[in-house]
């Protein structure tokens, strides 16, 4: 049986005359909105920072993944704009959340964007929307939060509006796919939530996953974050083993991955970065405290890849003291990529922070250069490294520094030249190796 209400939004979806919202312009909203744009919806964009409207309504796209000839494409069509009056969410019929979930200062999730963002939707909300929460959480977010905050507006899910869940799988850099073609897993709070999801998403991307929850669908993205931290943080411990007994883990780890089953190559870093990885399986730690069930690898894997900072500032103290005679407090060090993965200017939970940090709280000196990042912006962790630019890359600038350490490695960086102008290298990503340029003055770590 269904209601009024769904019919019309169903025919509305499939017609493609709905109105899209999309709340939440950043690293996910924006790409979504693009998408959804381009397969013929009309695509509100909603922020609550000015400086973004201001930017794509010059269009200027300022994630890398939107160029601004698509942004400008889909907004001479009429088929996207944006604005920071959230107001105009009464007039969408499909209302897509893409706000932050951070983790407060005890490793508790923060769902406070969420919470608001909820509440600016239920001021407007009316019979006959479609609700999406595409923000990674923990299991029960979406009906048992995002649900009863609109349902206090007297309304109804499931009879008079409908919500669902739909976990975002953005992978910034990664050009082998964009956002339509990244299968698609979606979730309804009911069966009649749940038709309206898959027929919406069926409209956007290649493929559309349906699951039988919310609940299962929000576990669906902390699993597949949850299966990538305990691996980094596997490698990362074997690291420090092989370290120790004189074995190169990436020669290890490349030949390993020449078995055609049962082995996947996670290679390891100074840390992990990101809004995904570093913080979604702790929503899981959080969650399972209801129930009074441990997470233990989950703890784990954070304790190793939480102290790889550490390890490798250890490394980098140890080499400038064997080979050049010197203590790292009487060092300046240039840090190479601020960024947390190569080729992307997102420094989300970006390891090089925490790096710059320990380095300075040993007595040495740092900078940083990384091509994609020219200031470090305000961050809630490093408040004291804001407004710090990326140095000048040149000869004399890198010579001027005691030792350069690699935390990412941007394809655009010199590998080259750096190995010739600097007294030591230590890299933390086996770059120079890739390159063939393995030297005494270049250590792994």
């Amino acid at each position: 049986m269904t209601s009024p209400h769904h019919d019309r939004l169903l025919e509305s979806i499939s017609s493609r005359t709905a109105r899209v919202g999309v709340i939440g312009l950043g690293y996910v909203g924006l790409p979504l909105a693009v998408a959804v744009a381009r397969s013929g919806f009309h695509v509100t964009g909603f922020d609550i920072d000015p400086g973004k409207i201001v930017a794509l309504d010059a269009g200027s796209s300022y994630i890398e993944a939107v160029s601004d000839e698509a942004l400008a494409s889909e907004a001479a069509a009429g088929r996207f704009r944006s604005t920071t009056d959230f107001s105009d969410l009464g007039f969408c019929d499909v209302i897509i959340i893409c706000v932050p979930t951070p983790l407060t200062r005890h490793r508790d999730p923060d769902l406070s964007f969420v919470e608001n963002t909820s509440r600016a939707i239920a001021d407007c909300l009316r019979p006959g929307q479609l609700v999406v929460l595409e923000s990674t959480t923990y299991p029960g977010t979406t009906d048992g939060i995002v649900r009863s905050i609109l349902e206090e507006t007297g309304l109804k899910s499931g009879t008079d509006f409908f919500i669902g869940f739909s976990p975002e799988r953005e992978d910034p850099g990664n050009r082998a796919y964009e956002t339509t073609s990244i299968p698609k897993v979606v979730a309804g709070d009911g069966p009649m939530a749940a038709g309206l999801m898959e027929r919406f998403y069926a409209a956007v991307v290649t493929t559309v996953v349906p699951v039988s929850s919310n609940a299962t669908a929000e576990a669906v993205k902390l699993t597949e974050n949850i299966f990538r931290a305990v691996n980094i943080a596997l490698v990362n411990e074997l690291k420090v083993v092989y370290e120790a007994m004189g074995i190169d883990v990436w020669e290890v780890i490349d030949a390993a991955k020449t078995k055609p089953f049962g082995y996947m190559p996670f290679y390891p870093g100074p840390g992990l970065g990101g809004h995904c990885i570093p913080i979604d399986p702790f929503y899981l730690t959080w969650k399972s405290r209801e129930y009074e069930l441990p997470t233990r690898f989950i703890e784990l894997a954070g304790e190793i890849n939480s102290a790889m900072p550490r390890h490798v500032v250890a490394r980098l103290a140890e080499a400038l003291d064997r080979r050049e005679g010197k203590a790292l407090s009487r060092s300046a060090v240039l840090v190479i990529g601020l960024a947390y993965k190569k080729n992307v200017p997102d420094i989300r939970e970006s390891p090089s922070l925490k790096l710059i940090e320990l380095i300075e709280e040993r007595g040495g000196k740092a900078a940083f250069y990384d091509p994609y990042v020219e200031e470090i912006p305000s961050t809630r962790e490093h408040m004291a490294l804001k407004g710090r630019r990326s140095v000048v890359f040149d000869e004399a600038t890198v010579r001027g520094f005691d030792a350069v350490l690699i935390a990412t490695d941007h394809d655009a960086v010199d590998y080259a030249a750096l190995a010739d102008w600097s007294p030591l290298i230590v890299d933390t990503r086996n770059v120079f190796a890739r390159h063939g340029l393995a030297a005494e003055h270049i250590v792994k770590a």
